[in-house]
């Protein structure tokens, strides 16, 4: 689990293809790896991978198939810079939100509007995903816990404050970036919880058990008109 409070602006100093997937090396900066141990997780733009190689100012991690055809990672080159944090302890402080390191999908930016000091940049979600995110919820874009201003259909707008920008990955970013996303946990959770017992019924054809208006209505979360 993570926080989404970016620890270091990180580089990708290789990227190696490697028995079908992707090895990463990857220079920290100024993360502390002084207590890192084999094994431990690192989020690399919002993505948990496993540090199989380290020492004091680099790791290595290996990038499965299944993340790079998922997550935005496998765009990732050599002098790509990536934002890192390490897995939080009972004694971190949860300054962002909970952060699982599971992405979401997928998002691009379609936007970038300079305002005062802060800028601010308009997302485009992946469909499916556009139910979970809401007005002043929170989301993870490329590691960062940042709040929802605003929503319209599958985009969401973000206000960026002059401490992020220069702290993170996102300073990089212009229209037509993509980022990885990973919507609430409570979100994903609720959706669940909400199909009772269907949830344990297996999904037919394309389709699978979703949360529907007619699930919350039966719930007491919307009224029947």
């Amino acid at each position: 689990m993570f926080t989404g409070i970016i620890e270091s602006v990180g580089k990708i100093i290789a990227s190696e293809n490697k028995g079908g997937d992707i090895r990463l090396t990857i220079a920290t900066a100024k993360l502390d790896m002084s207590d890192v141990q084999l094994g431990d997780s690192i989020a690399v733009n919002g993505v948990c991978l496993t540090a199989v190689e380290f020492n004091q100012s680099s790791f290595v991690a290996d990038v499965s198939n299944e993340t790079i055809e998922h997550t935005a990672t496998g765009k990732l080159q050599q002098g790509s810079e990536v934002n890192l944090e390490k897995a939080l302890t009972l004694a971190t402080r949860l300054g962002g939100h909970m952060v699982s390191g599971h992405v979401d999908g997928v998002g691009e930016v379609v936007n970038r509007i300079d305002d005062g000091r802060s800028v601010r940049f308009t997302i485009k979600a992946p469909t499916d995903l556009a139910k979970y995110i809401a007005h002043k919820g929170s989301i993870t874009v490329d590691g960062i816990s940042l709040t929802v201003n605003k929503v319209d259909g599958a985009e969401f707008e973000l206000n960026i404050v002059p401490h992020t920008i220069q702290e993170t990955v996102i300073k990089n970013y212009q229209v037509g970036t993509e980022v990885n996303l990973e919507v609430d946990l409570i979100a994903r959770y609720l959706e669940r919880l909400l199909l009772g017992d269907k949830a344990a019924e297996k999904s037919s054809g394309s389709k699978s058990n979703t949360l529907s208006m007619a699930t919350l209505a039966e719930n007491g979360f919307i009224k029947n008109i």
